[in-house]
């Protein structure tokens, strides 16, 4: 298959956490995409959305290295200003994130220059690759304003699942996860 890049006017914008099922803007498509050179990783607290001060959660940010299934947004040309601010508003509220547009492949071989954020490894809430198990201890704690941390990522699997990807380190997470959560409700703590 050949690669070409897109020659539309439209304004392209790349999820690959909670903007995947929760993109919060009207899109006039949504196709799932990869973004190269970057890979998903639960490395920025979160002390707004999936925790708080006292009890920081963490969400996704974009890591350098490997590659990054998610989905790209198509939004009219018009709407792109109102779409930015808006997401910038969402994930720049105090959260370890640069805005950035990278090129992201399409499913049928196109590539488009996509709006997203990657972590920021100099900001304060930038946590950095914690491990499966110090990450899941994390995640079973943190509840914030839009709710507890591990339904986060419990959504974000089931998004890439219905997209067709299996992502092994997401699972291994969300299986120490489920794990921690059983021995809660045995009354063995954590």
């Amino acid at each position: 298959m050949t690669t070409t890049h897109a020659s539309d006017d439209d304004f392209w914008v790349f999820g690959y956490g909670s903007l995947m099922w929760n993109p919060g803007f009207s899109a006039l498509a949504a196709e799932p995409a990869v973004l190269n050179g970057y890979h998903r990783s639960f490395c920025i607290y979160s002390t707004h959305y999936r925790g708080t001060r006292e009890r920081p959660g963490l969400v996704l940010g974009l890591a350098p290295g490997g590659s990054c299934p998610g989905v790209a947004f198509r939004v009219a040309r018009g709407e792109a200003e109102l779409v930015r601010d808006y997401l910038r508003e969402r994930e720049l509220c105090g959260y370890a994130y640069v805005e950035a547009t990278l090129p992201v492949s399409l499913r049928d071989g196109r590539v488009v220059e996509a709006y997203t954020f990657v972590a920021d490894p100099s900001h304060r809430q930038y946590a950095g690759e914690l491990g499966v198990c110090a990450s899941a201890a994390i995640i079973m704690e943190a509840v914030g304003r839009t709710g507890l941390n591990r339904d986060y990522l419990i959504k974000t699997v089931k998004e890439l699942e219905a997209h067709g990807v299996l992502e092994p380190s997401l699972h291994a997470l969300l299986e120490e996860v489920w794990r921690r959560t059983g021995e809660v409700e045995a009354g063995q703590g954590i």
